[in-house]
């Protein structure tokens, strides 16, 4: 058993896996291996990922929740976030960038039913598109008016993940006339589409964030997914099962973040590097400061884990209830994930953190790249905070309240 990593998965996945999950999970692990052999190199660079797209598609990554009768990998939610939670070990902002798309790529057939859906999702397949953008609830939201026969968005959407790379984006717009907030795909080569990348990032730089202008864009019906309304009258369980199931993606993210750092300190700490100045007294791997903060943070990483496959069984029972799943059922899947998140969170900022001390001075370099899971961990809980989301977790248990639909991107 390895000191700093944590199981991929809940342990009834094993029993579960197939020769189609067994697939996808070489993949992942080939293509982590890939991508983590010039990580920290690729982070300095801060280049729009292009090439790391193209390894994701060229490995098939890209298709892999689309059904396979639409030509895509026909995979389940336990694999896709088996697959993140790989990716984002290697590089957390490659990670959070494939999790975004499959969450937006994803909603698209899960939000709306129609036989376009299922054309776009065949194309989408086809062409192996990457999709940007995000449904996260905005104090300016974009606007969808009127016009002929269809519509016009208007508006600036910012800190969206992907867009620099997208061949679709999934964005959230409100009605003009209704105020009801919408799910609406937009191809971003039409004309009025500005795309800005966020320069000036210190972490995940590499998941090619940035900003969406849109200019009286045009929309056709076909093009609005479904109501991301929080209303109970409007929103389904199943359609709030959204909210959930795209937060435990953010848990994954947190979740590799956390093991790549630690299997990266041990295996440096393995290799009896021992900088001239230490922050330990000795400084090596029978140090006894050493050993004790190795297995606080394997601690740390076990039970963020731990629960966290808890709540991956919970979604994955929610998902398979269908439109039967219940109100009830729902916030008990919610706060399941809410407490994943913020046990992951813990996790990943206290390791990152810690990782550097056990390194000692030598972190500090650059070349080494120790800096970049920090800078990651600490950015990607500045947009996903689970803090204030803890009282909903209180008012649930005290309470029975329901937690409120919250999305992620």
């Amino acid at each position: 058993m390895g000191v700093a990593t944590a199981p991929s998965g809940p342990a009834a996945d094993s029993a579960l896996s197939g020769a189609g999950r067994a697939h996808w999970l070489r993949v992942a692990h080939e293509t982590a291996d890939d991508l983590a052999t010039d990580a920290a190199a690729r982070e300095q660079a801060g280049k729009v990922p292009f090439d790391e797209v193209s390894r994701l598609r060229e490995a098939g990554l890209l298709t892999l929740l689309v059904p396979a009768d639409l030509g895509g990998g026909g995979a389940d939610w336990r694999t896709a976030y088996t697959v993140v939670r790989k990716i984002a070990a290697a590089d957390g902002a490659i990670g959070q960038l494939l999790g975004c798309h499959y969450f937006l790529s994803w909603s698209a057939q899960f939000l709306s039913k129609s036989a376009h859906t299922a054309r776009t999702e065949r194309k989408s397949a086809e062409e192996q598109w990457c999709w940007g953008g995000g449904f996260a609830h905005q104090e300016l939201p974009l606007t969808l008016s009127r016009k002929a026969r269809g519509y016009v968005l208007d508006g600036r959407q910012s800190y969206t993940t992907g867009v620099l790379v997208a061949d679709r984006l999934a964005v959230r717009a409100r009605r003009a006339d209704t105020g009801e907030p919408l799910a609406v795909t937009v191809d971003p080569t039409h004309h009025g589409v500005r795309i800005e990348g966020d320069a000036d990032a210190f972490g995940q730089r590499l998941a090619a964030g940035g900003s969406v202008e849109f200019d009286a864009v045009p929309v056709a019906a076909r093009d609005i997914l479904g109501s991301l309304s929080a209303d109970e009258d409007v929103l389904s369980p199943l359609a709030a099962l959204t909210s959930p199931v795209g937060r435990l993606l953010s848990v994954q993210i947190l979740l590799g973040m956390t093991e790549g750092v630690l299997a990266e300190a041990r295996e440096y700490s393995r290799a009896g590097h021992s900088p001239r100045y230490t922050a330990w007294p000795v400084g090596s791997p029978q140090d006894p400061q050493v050993l004790t903060a190795y297995g606080e943070l394997t601690v740390l990483a076990r039970s963020a884990s731990a629960l966290t496959g808890q709540a991956l069984e919970a979604v994955h029972g929610g998902l398979a209830r269908g439109e039967d799943l219940t109100y009830d059922e729902y916030a008990e899947i919610s706060v399941l994930v809410t407490m994943a998140e913020a046990a992951a969170t813990s996790a990943a900022t206290e390791s990152t953190t810690r990782a550097l001390d056990i390194v000692g001075p030598r972190s500090a370099s650059s070349r080494l790249g120790f800096d970049r899971f920090w800078r990651n961990a600490r950015t990607h809980t500045l947009y996903e905070p689970v803090a204030h989301r803890l009282r909903d977790v209180g008012d649930y248990f005290l309470n029975g309240a329901h937690p409120p639909f919250v999305l992620p991107v």
